[in-house]
């Protein structure tokens, strides 16, 4: 059973600023920390391969004390409308009705509401009430693709359905005004609000490209690498500077076996759609594939145009491949990494 993708749409918060413009409210907000500290978190600001993002609140929200509650109102109230907007946005490119949908996949780990925000779009839009949810709220940016892979299952024991994945995140809602650790100077300069919707389809007659293949790739003994704490302040990252080594350690066992099964080898994958986690990973990946003639520059682009978007972001270098619309036979490899630790992969072949 064929299951193939077909169409990626993305939709972005209300509120933009460039990195230049932020830096000024990082400079306020670290007044009464050390000169060379706070000239430190500026370069990091600097440096993060991030030229813009956007957002839910804007940048004077943003850095303003507000407690838990009160973040986690503001991304109830808008994650609704982003999740609407970004299904409409994604069922009008392939003319298809919101209540032709079999099935909902929503993903986000930046807040936390229940009922799940696709109870609120299937009301909004009067998807079937038959529809069969699944909410995923802990598999942080690896969660786009996680999505992607369980629709996936889903079609493939299901001939003739449809289903959506929509990951909508807002990391700005996540930011720790009194945490002055290097995870939260680090997090606040890579990451940016986004959402993102994915159409699959295990009808005979659609069009896009065809999952051959979908893995996870657990690592053991890394649980404490990435993720959030769960604080009176909201939820505060976790995110471990060995993340990059990690996956360079672990490049081979996640991608050759994997490849290998489908008797292909990296030389063979013509598009690497890779997730931005931040620079350093972007680094760490394109060493690891320079030396083959493969580039990741959509995944830069991404990550400079939008920031770290977690689960949202990886859809985003997708819809620039399917854009383009590649030729016949072109192979593809998705890729994200997310809290656990794992590695989540998805072969694609237009």
């Amino acid at each position: 059973m064929n299951v193939r993708i077909a169409t990626v749409a993305k939709q972005l918060p209300e509120y933009v600023r460039e990195t230049k413009d932020i830096i000024p409210f990082v400079s306020q907000w670290l007044s009464g920390q050390d000169d060379r500290f706070r000239r430190k978190v500026i370069k990091i600001f600097e440096n993060a391969a991030v030229d813009k993002r956007y957002g839910i609140m804007n940048a004077e929200e943003v850095f303003t004390s507000t407690s838990f509650e009160e973040k986690n109102d503001i991304y109830v109230r808008e994650v609704k409308k982003l999740g609407t907007s970004v299904l409409q946005k994604a069922l009008k490119k392939v003319d298809w009705a919101a209540n032709s949908l079999d099935y909902i996949i929503t993903v986000s780990c930046t807040g936390i509401m229940i009922p799940s925000l696709d109870a609120y779009i299937i009301n909004e839009l009067h998807l079937k009430q038959d529809i069969v949810r699944l909410p995923v709220t802990e598999m942080g940016c690896a969660a786009g693709v996680s999505g992607i892979i369980y629709a996936r299952n889903f079609l493939q024991a299901n001939p003739g359905k449809r289903a959506a994945v929509i990951a909508i995140e807002s990391p700005t809602a996540t930011f720790q005004l009194d945490d002055y650790s290097m995870t939260n100077m680090v997090s606040a300069a890579i990451f940016g609000d986004g959402a993102a919707c994915a159409l699959l389809s295990s009808e005979e007659d659609v069009e896009g490209p065809k999952i051959i293949g979908d893995e996870m790739y657990h690592f053991y003994d890394a649980t404490n690498m990435m993720g959030f704490k769960l604080t009176n302040g909201g939820l505060q990252m976790v995110l471990d500077p060995e993340v990059p080594a990690k996956i360079a350690e672990h490049f081979p066992n996640v991608i050759h076996p994997f490849l290998e099964k489908y008797n292909l080898k990296i030389e063979d994958i013509d598009h690497l759609i890779f997730h931005p986690g931040g620079k350093k990973i972007v680094q760490t990946v394109e060493e690891l594939f320079g030396h083959l003639g493969k580039n990741i520059d959509d995944t830069k682009a991404v990550l400079k145009e939008y920031g770290n978007m977690s689960s949202a972001t990886v859809l985003y270098v997708l819809e620039r491949f399917m854009e383009r619309n590649p030729e016949p036979g072109k192979t593809g490899l998705m890729l994200s990494f997310g809290p656990g630790f794992s590695a989540q992969r998805i072969l694609l072949e237009w």
